[in-house]
């Protein structure tokens, strides 16, 4: 009891520190509903080099990196088959771990397999006594695939739900933009979201980038930003030319998938600008004829909460040309908690060759929904809801896309929102 007081009394001093470091844009006046209870998800196993935390990821096109921590020392092993208890391959990997503070994670284990076939259930248990055999889907290789989409999720009440709404989705895959475990410099919490997310990001292939939360940074105590996300979440950053686990991109059957950082430099002289403008080169729109861009500020807003901060404001003055230019389809962002879908937008104005961007920032977080939007509603703005749910993103063929916005409100699959797109590269009004 003694060490764990003095762990709280510490974690307090941490949040003291965390609350007054200035590591965003501008001061809000937006007043938060109240906060709704974190919940905590412990290792139910007793074995120590039991496997926990377990989640997937794609990396390249026919690759899977499996993620998963011990709280001992154990091999970086993964063995794995297309039926159950037989496995034909296995491969290695590599361990590591971090230190925070008083904070040391367990051991951290990165196993990539394959090559895979697409559209294929495959077993597996990871480390070499594993007792537990766990299955994944690898996603399919040509349309129709269907992305869920949620951001913000932190570990509440409201996520659970939101969770099992995922659940109920069939997806192929997950795209998180940013705003992952809520831990602000709690470690165990991190521990506790990959926990609770196993059941399906051990299923299928999560893809996320970073919020605030992630950033972590202390001044003197702890002056590395992005330490814990960056040890737990380790995405296919290099595979896309990148130089940092920040910014990355992917394909996914037809769907080029760009995940920006917020919250790393994104000036015209930056190595994330950079890059995205030679990403954005070099995609063949007609493999790939979708392009999807997530980034966790939102450049377009109308709701009172997180306005007038350099995240949002700083890089769409930065990349939006880029984005347009492109003709990226659409542009997901989290960060304010609540739900809205834009019309085609650029430079603040309807553009039929710009994206649409949706923000998705409701998928539970214990900060509360940001209820407060501006009024009269702005011409750009088509529909907005303060209310906890995730998206679906199905696109169906090179041409259409069907997007649905669910609410955790509603016991029943039934879209809140829905809407038919159209890809650019369809429009022969945006030829590029």
């Amino acid at each position: 009891m003694a060490a764990q007081g003095f762990r709280h009394l510490v974690l307090a001093i941490l949040v003291f520190a965390f609350e007054s470091s200035l590591f965003s844009g501008v001061v809000s006046t937006y007043v938060r509903p109240p906060p709704r209870q974190t919940l905590f998800f412990h290792h139910k196993d007793q074995d120590s080099a039991s496997p926990q935390q377990v989640h997937i990821s794609l990396v390249g096109q026919d690759r899977m990196r499996l993620s998963w921590i011990t709280e001992n020392s154990s091999p970086a092993t993964v063995k794995y088959g297309t039926s159950p208890g037989v496995y034909d391959n296995s491969a290695n990997g590599t361990t590591s771990s971090y230190h925070y503070v008083l904070y040391k994670s367990g051991e951290i284990h990165d196993v990539v397999v394959g090559p895979l076939k697409p559209n294929t259930v495959y077993y597996y248990r990871c480390g070499p006594d594993s007792a537990q055999e766990r299955s994944f889907k690898t996603p399919p290789a040509q349309l129709p695939i269907k992305f869920a989409i949620v951001g913000d999720l932190g570990q509440t009440g409201w996520t659970n739900s939101t969770l099992q709404h995922v659940a109920k989705s069939n997806y192929d895959m997950l795209l998180l933009p940013g705003d992952l475990s809520y831990a602000d410099l709690d470690q165990p919490l991190w521990d506790s979201f990959g926990r609770m997310v196993e059941p399906l990001a051990s299923q299928r292939p999560w893809m996320v980038t970073q919020g605030n939360h992630e950033i972590e940074k202390l001044p003197i105590i702890h002056s590395t930003k992005f330490t814990s996300y960056n040890a737990r979440w380790r995405m296919p950053f290099e595979e896309s030319g990148s130089n940092s686990n920040l910014y990355y991109s992917f394909d996914a059957a037809g769907v080029h998938v760009v995940m920006l950082g917020s919250y790393t430099d994104f000036d015209q002289n930056s190595d994330q600008y950079k890059w995205l403008e030679a990403d954005l080169n070099k995609v063949d729109r007609g493999k790939t004829p979708w392009i999807v861009v997530l980034i966790h500020a939102p450049w377009y807003n109308t709701n009172t909460a997180h306005q007038g901060e350099v995240e949002s404001e700083g890089m769409r003055k930065a990349m939006e040309g880029l984005i347009h230019r492109a003709r990226v389809d659409v542009v997901f962002a989290g960060h304010v908690h609540a739900y809205e879908r834009f019309t085609r937008v650029s430079n603040g104005k309807p553009d039929n060759c710009g994206p649409v961007h949706i923000t998705i920032g409701d998928g539970g977080n214990r900060e509360g929904l940001a209820s407060r939007f501006m009024n009269p509603q702005p011409a750009i703005s088509v529909f907005r809801e303060a209310s906890f749910g995730h998206g679906q993103l199905e696109v169906v063929n090179a041409t259409h896309a069907q997007w649905t916005w669910h609410r955790n409100d509603d016991d029943k699959p039934i879209a809140s929102d829905s809407i038919w797109l159209r890809s650019l590269t369809s429009d022969p009004t945006c030829k590029l």
